[in-house]
Formats: structure tokens, sequence, C-alpha cells
């Protein structure tokens, strides 16, 4: 369908808690232009996963795109696009693991955020179908990360030392050679 401009830091929507999706309502052309927007939208950006929020709808519908293999944030196992209408995560296991987390509502940024690395997801489908997803690793990151948009959070909030908040080009520069194995 189109292109949206994704909202950045300091717009009010991504700070909003957003309203449950009309369950009725997926299925719908209004439902299936979202989608579209938003899939072609993220595919535009090179991100792996986008909440309606950060497109200006206040809906708490996300999706998530990984190729897999090698990307930006390491080796990643694939997951083909999902649709997360109305999710729920439960914490199986509250251990924690960090990543150097980015955003397409903070470009050009990154910083290190911990988070819970095993989780299930109920959520409904494209189809309006109740699903139950249990994820660990960097994938139970991504979910929590894209799923704080629809509680008006963002990665930054996370962060608990903010000498780990970096630009792009320094991150490169000065973090990925401290991150490499001797």
């Amino acid at each position: 369908m189109a292109v949206k401009p994704v909202l950045r830091l300091g717009h009010p929507v991504l700070r909003k808690v957003a309203t449950p999706y009309p369950v009725a309502l997926i299925g719908s052309s209004d439902f299936a232009a979202l989608i579209d927007d938003m899939t072609d939208t993220l595919a535009a950006q090179g991100g792996i996963g986008l909440a309606a929020p950060q497109i200006g709808v206040s809906e708490r519908i996300a999706i998530i795109d990984i190729a897999g293999g090698a990307t930006r944030y390491g080796e990643l196992q694939a997951m083909p696009l999902t649709v997360f209408v109305n999710p729920d995560i439960e914490i199986i296991d509250p251990t924690t693991a960090g990543y150097w987390e980015g955003c397409l509502s903070v470009p050009g940024m990154r910083g290190f955020v911990e988070r819970p690395q095993h989780i299930r997801v109920t959520y409904f489908d494209h189809d309006a179908t109740p699903q139950s997803l249990e994820l660990q690793g960097f994938a139970a990151t991504v979910l929590q990360h894209e799923f704080d948009h629809l509680d008006g959070k963002i990665y930054v909030d996370h962060i608990k030392d903010m000498r780990l908040f970096a630009f792009e080009p320094e991150f490169q520069q000065f973090v990925v050679p401290e991150l490499a194995p001797e």
C-alpha cells in the first residue's frame, strides 16, 4: 500500500498506551491496509519489527519479520512475517541477557538493554485466530522491544547505564571492537 513516516522519539503518540484493536475488525479492509502499510514501511526502513504507534496508529498491533542469517544484530534465526494483535507477554524465566538495541523511532542510536530471555506471548494473528508462542533469546528481546511501543515505552527507558548508549558510527568504531573476542 504505502510507506508511512516513522515517528521519532519525542512524538507524543510514542508515549501513549495504545488501545486494544477490536478483534471483530481483524480481516477488514482497514486492517489489511494497516498491515500492508506497516509491512511496506518495515521493509523500506530495513528493520525487523514495527509497532502501529510508530506510524501514528495508537492500536495494539505489531509485526515482526526476521529474514534470518547474518544481520546487523548478529546471526539470527528466521521468523517469517508475523502479525501480533493485542499481544500479552508472560515471563517464563526472569533470567536476563543484554543486547545492543536499535529502533526505527530512535534512528542512528544504539543502547544496551537487558531483558528476560524466556517468554510466552498470547495474541491474535492476522486471521483473528488466538495464538501462543514461546520464545527464547534474541527473538524474546525483539518481541519485548516491539510490544513496549504498545505501552508507550521505548528501549531507551530500559538502559541502566547511559554510558552504554551511542550513535551508530561511534558504536561501530568504539564499541564493536570491544565486543570482539580476544
